[in-house]
């Protein structure tokens, strides 16, 4: 291949979708990551790209119009009570904003305007943090996600350029939107690690949720235990990874990379650390480059340790798409300095978490082998299938 080319969506704007004070999911982590990255003089003035706003008719290419008009009535103080439930806004976990349809459909724009730039070969490979929102389903808000800015990129990517989508999502939490708007479409594969659903939102991802019709078998969930640790997981996303891609043989990869499987992070249960994030884009870049001429989208996703996490870990899937080499040593001082104040807790000062950052885990061989066992479950579903290694 030629020098890769990457491109970074980026606006302030991003911030408009808010969900207001002491809510979890909080946009400025997308901010810090952009500043860090600046900082360490990452990112060139032509690599940035402006996000546009997603109109109406690519965003009912997977959400019923009528949740639309519901989402725009809402932005507008609209929405009547009784409509809250049924369309999943106004709740505890996505509470009305002024405007919500607006900063909604950027964050839609954004990965669309992805798409655009990689499909029309004008880069390899363009992340866009501020999208991700894997879990808003056709007619319905679901954790923290208004419009499902992942799946409606991948039909738009079949609709515009019929090309065979793997979709891999390596948040802590099941990315259960992507994959019932695709479960019988036998064009769009998904791959979700995540930790199990007995004691975690949406309690969806189990093994035995495989497609349905024409899409039989072209869905893979691996419900990783609780307390998984960076060997375990990155194991798992390894042998899974490698093997679904090599039977599915995409067109082009959709990464959602949520940075909640750290153990710092207030809403998962997993003990992974820096190291996995560090690893995780190199095999997504390698598997795009096997089987995708390098055609690579990049999405952010769930996170909500903002300050110590986030940064970081968006901050490598950044380094390793742009050059391949993910940041080592210490943190620039100039960022540690300017968000030190802001911060509720103390900033870290290296790119890798130190050593005794949690309590040993009593039951990690028990948890490394019933991971296993799962892993060796999915593949046995994938070397059955006739079409494997074709």
């Amino acid at each position: 291949m030629t020098a890769k080319r990457t491109g970074f969506i980026y606006s302030d704007t991003f911030q408009n979708y808010n969900f207001g004070d002491g809510h979890p999911f909080d946009q400025q982590r997308v901010k810090l990551t952009y500043d860090l990255l600046q900082e360490m003089q990452a990112i060139q003035p032509e690599q940035i790209i402006t996000p546009r706003i997603a109109n109406d008719h690519e965003i009912a290419l997977v959400h019923d119009p009528k949740y639309i008009d519901a989402v725009k009535r809402a932005s507008q103080g609209q929405l009547k009570e009784e409509e809250t439930f049924e369309y999943g806004i106004g709740t505890e976990d996505t509470p009305i904003f002024a405007d919500m349809h607006h900063a909604a459909s950027q964050l839609v724009g954004g990965t669309l305007t992805a798409v655009d730039y990689v499909l029309n070969d004008q880069y390899d490979t363009v992340v866009n943090l501020g999208g991700g929102l894997h879990h808003g389903f056709r007619r319905k808000a679901s954790g923290f996600c208004i419009y499902n800015d992942a799946a409606i990129a991948i039909q738009y990517i079949r609709e515009h350029y019929d090309y065979k989508v793997l979709y891999v999502d390596t948040d802590a939490h099941h990315g259960d939107g992507v994959q019932w708007m695709f479960y019988d479409d036998p064009n769009v594969c998904t791959l979700s690690i995540h930790e199990t659903g007995r004691y975690l939102f949406p309690g969806t991802g189990n093994i035995n949720e495989r497609g349905h019709n024409d899409g039989y078998g072209t869905s893979f969930n691996v419900p990783i235990d609780a307390f998984t640790e960076d060997e375990s997981f990155l194991d798992v996303y390894h042998q899974t990874l490698t093997h679904v891609a090599n039977y599915f043989q995409p067109d082009i990869i959709v990464t959602q990379n949520g940075a909640d499987a750290h153990v710092l992070d207030p809403l998962s249960h997993l003990a992974c650390t820096m190291k996995i994030y560090e690893e995780i884009p190199k095999l997504a870049q390698s598997i795009a480059n096997t089987h995708c001429n390098g055609k690579w989208i990049a999405l952010g996703g769930g996170g909500y340790d903002i300050w110590r996490v986030v940064p970081r870990a968006w901050s490598q899937l950044w380094s390793v798409a742009n050059t391949g080499q993910a940041f080592s040593g210490a943190l620039p001082k100039e960022w540690i300095d300017r968000w030190r104040q802001d911060s509720p807790v103390t900033l870290p000062e290296t790119w890798h978490d130190p050593d005794g950052l949690y309590k040993p885990i009593p039951r990690k061989d028990e948890i490394t082998e019933k991971n296993e066992i799962l892993v060796q479950k999915l593949l046995q579903t994938v070397t059955n299938n006739s079409n494997y290694m074709m």
